[in-house]
């Protein structure tokens, strides 16, 4: 297994873990929406990474990452926001492997911290989680706009 930074060439095998990840949630991002982001993944200007896992030549999963800051402390934190494996390659640490790039990755950045949501009912990666991370205790609320 390889984990590696998404290039440009790497659109068409993004594409259907992207779709496989919002299939999970049940929610449909718009054409235009997948367009964007794929296009600030590409853009250095941009605090968004997009990582790849690949078994022999099939990307298997996907890490979406983001730098934002915080009035907490000097360093950046780091938003791990999507995070899908291909279901043939689920319990194979292919999502430790994606996780533990991204916390690599945000160390090098000098990151103060890498932290993310999943949904109550996600108890399968729960289990990953509950093993390399800690619970914060907060609940998220939202207003959408």
């Amino acid at each position: 297994m390889n984990i590696r930074f998404a290039t440009v060439n790497d659109f068409d095998a993004w594409l259907p873990l992207w779709k496989g990840y919002q299939d999970f949630y049940q929610t449909q991002i718009s054409n235009d929406v997948t367009h964007e982001t794929w296009r600030r993944f590409m853009d250095v200007e941009e605090p968004m990474w997009c990582s790849l896992a690949q078994v022999d030549s099939t990307v298997v999963g996907l890490v979406h990452h983001i730098y934002h800051r915080s009035c907490w402390t000097t360093g950046n934190y780091c938003y791990l926001q999507d995070l899908y494996v291909d279901n043939r390659y689920r319990s194979n640490g292919v999502g430790r492997a994606l996780i533990e790039h991204v916390k690599q990755h945000a160390r090098q950045e000098g990151a103060s911290r890498v932290h993310w949501l999943t949904h109550e009912t996600n108890q399968d990666a729960m289990k990953l989680y509950d093993q390399i991370a800690q619970k914060s205790g907060f609940v998220q609320y939202r207003i959408l706009l």
